[in-house]
């Protein structure tokens, strides 16, 4: 006969909880280890129903493990190599794959395909990916430390996803390779130099000075904040309200989501805010908590797409407002916003089109310009609005 109890603990990612197993001969195993939900009714609840566990006061080797998992999370690395797991209740392959990332130390990464490849497996990377989903016990099973191919961080089916993966990831030390941007409007003169050997139309552009200045390090709320607040306004009107909205901060900046979700719907309203801009500031405020909206180290170490599709999710938010972003905030070298009207309009100006290309024809046009699509993009807008690079 064995019984599972299950118990709750602080650590400084928010209120984690463990689940474990007396067997009748008085041995403990972990099973299951729960990472934080939104709140810590909601953890108990996943690990009373995943577990079929009761809640009790832990017994010393568990209130060990306990321990060690709190400094872990302070950024104290563990191995956790010597505490017993159950893993019964998985599949044979399952728990080769867990056996193999246990092995993982922290600070380490592997990608699925290398673990296929260790279990003797090479055509198994997506089994491995299955099996990681289902992961019972995160963390003391380190799926967190298993990336996709490239270094791309893959999927994490904990609460909070990416988001704590990477986190995870950084508390052991580990500091995955940036993308590449560009720093500079010197980098760009370089990209585009590349292009303008085979391509005229651009060698003509570069002949007007490129007043480029990527705000490399600035926050994604901040900017998508200030975005938000621009929609459909003249710029002298959106700096007004602007202006009487950074005012809830104090000192004159953008306020903090906190800030932002304490302030009444009427106090938002008076600053001259439409309902439907309130609405999308709460919500990016509200996302930017959860951890959708990425801080900005995660943000520089996300893909575009990747970007692309998280804050694509804030009421307003659309895909050409994220590409706005990756350009003059992120600095990212291969960026075709297809949507822009006013781009498509200058290419077809410079190139002698006769019209407009549609944002299809526009997306095929542009693989003329890879990997430097930003650069060209940057020239063509430089070139139409007489030497400002920004749309």
């Amino acid at each position: 006969m064995h019984t599972t109890a299950y118990c709750l603990f602080e650590t400084t990612l928010g209120t984690c909880g463990i689940a474990w197993r007396h067997a009748v001969d008085g041995a403990i195993a972990v099973t299951g280890l729960q990472l934080p939900e939104p709140t810590p009714q909601h953890t108990a609840a996943r690990l009373e129903a995943e577990h079929k566990a009761l809640a009790a006061a832990p017994p010393e080797p568990i209130a060990a493990t306990i321990r060690r998992v709190v400094r872990h999370l302070a950024a104290e690395p563990d191995d956790f190599l010597d505490i017993e797991l159950d893993l019964g209740r998985s599949s044979p392959f399952f728990r080769r794959v867990y056996d193999e990332i246990r092995g993982i130390p922290p600070g380490q990464v592997r990608s699925y395909g290398e673990i296929a490849q260790a279990l003797q497996q090479p055509g198994a990377a997506r089994a491995v990916g299955q099996a990681l989903g289902r992961n019972p016990i995160p963390l003391l099973v380190p799926c967190h430390r298993v990336l996709a191919a490239g270094g791309k961080p893959g999927g994490f089916s904990a609460p909070g996803g990416l988001m704590t993966k990477t986190r995870l990831l950084a508390l052991e030390g580990y500091r995955p390779a940036l993308p590449a941007c560009f720093d500079s409007a010197s980098a760009v003169e370089r990209a585009a130099a590349r292009l303008a050997a085979t391509d005229p139309v651009v060698a003509g552009c570069m002949v007007r000075p490129l007043n480029y200045r990527p705000g490399l390090g600035d926050s994604a709320y901040a900017a998508l904040f200030s975005a938000i607040v621009h929609q459909q306004l003249t710029p002298q009107a959106a700096a007004t309200i602007l202006k009487r909205v950074t005012a809830l901060s104090g000192d004159g900046s953008i306020p903090p989501p906190q800030v932002v979700l304490a302030a009444p719907a009427e106090q938002l309203r008076s600053t001259g805010l439409s309902r439907g801009k309130a609405e999308a500031l709460l919500d990016l405020a509200g996302k930017t908590l959860d951890g959708t909206v990425p801080s900005p180290n995660l943000l520089a170490a996300l893909d575009d797409e990747a970007i692309i599709r998280r804050l694509t999710t804030v009421r307003g938010i659309g895909r050409w407002t994220v590409e706005m972003l990756l350009i003059f905030r992120l600095g990212r070298p291969d960026v075709l916003p297809v949507d822009d009207y006013a781009l498509r309009r200058s290419v077809a100006n410079l190139y002698g089109l006769g019209e407009i290309p549609s944002p299809k024809q526009f997306a095929a046009l542009g693989e003329r310009w890879r990997p430097s699509r930003t650069a060209a993009c940057l020239y063509f807008w430089n070139a139409a609005n007489g030497g400002l690079a920004h749309p």
